[in-house]
């Protein structure tokens, strides 16, 4: 179910200039909280040419996002999950993050990852909450102590 107050969760892509400033702000707030190690993170943080991007929208600005790529053929990881501070606490992460899970599943996937940092406390609360568990590292954030990694596996109904 989506709030009340969320307008507007729109599927789009990468190219879409809303996601470009909300992704801009996301920078800037791990900036602040990590300094120099953010800088670790840029290189994985990339979301060019990516077709599943979901941002919403409340009375038609843009004030969340996140977006999912492949990560092998039954798994999509999440990536830039991000809502304004001043809209926080509000359920939008919620309808963000069911969206892409919901949109992953159309596709046929069965599974998600993400990674976080350990600064990100709220974050970690988030995902647990919403049925991901930490696992360990994968790929680039293999031998990273900052990173905390997650899966979560979606209820396939038939």
């Amino acid at each position: 179910m989506i709030p009340q107050h969320i307008h507007k969760i729109e599927r789009t892509t990468s190219e879409n200039s809303a996601f470009h400033q909300l992704i801009a702000e996301l920078d800037e707030d791990l900036n602040s909280r990590y300094g120099e190690l953010q800088k670790q993170y840029n290189g994985f943080n990339r979301v060019d040419k990516i077709d599943t991007v979901v941002i919403v929208r409340i009375e038609n600005e843009a004030v969340g996002c996140g977006c999912f790529k492949l990560f092998n053929s039954e798994t999509v990881e999440i990536k830039r999950v991000f809502v304004q501070k001043s809209f926080r606490g509000n359920g939008i992460a919620d309808a963000i993050l069911k969206e892409l899970e919901t949109w992953a599943g159309e596709l046929g996937f069965t599974a998600a990852v993400l990674e976080t940092g350990k600064g990100q406390p709220e974050a970690i609360r988030f995902y647990t909450k919403q049925g991901y568990s930490v696992i360990p590292n994968f790929g680039q954030y293999i031998g990273n102590d900052n990173s905390v990694c997650m899966k979560k596996l979606f209820h396939i109904i038939l």
